[in-house]
């Protein structure tokens, strides 16, 4: 989950989480639905490793949310 999620951020740029779990089941055709079980200890994580940043704002729909971009950090690790 962790490289699919960095892959995301690398690819799309920042997003909220469920954006980014939203975009990896349309990436594998609907053949991963990951849920908020798996994606969200996963940033937790990578948060934690300095591979990504969150950042706090408004969503579209007028919700505070996180919003969760790759690092220059998490880009090297993702290229390891």
């Amino acid at each position: 989950m962790d490289v699919l999620v960095l892959k995301t951020l690398e690819t799309m740029g920042e997003m909220n989480g469920y954006r980014i779990a939203r975009r990896i089941e349309q990436v594998s055709g609907d053949a991963l639905k990951p849920s908020q079980g798996a994606v969200y200890p996963a940033l937790i994580r990578l948060e934690q490793e300095g591979w990504i940043r969150t950042k706090r704002a408004i969503s579209e729909t007028n919700r505070k949310v996180k919003f969760y971009s790759l690092t220059k950090a998490g880009a090297k690790h993702l290229e390891a």
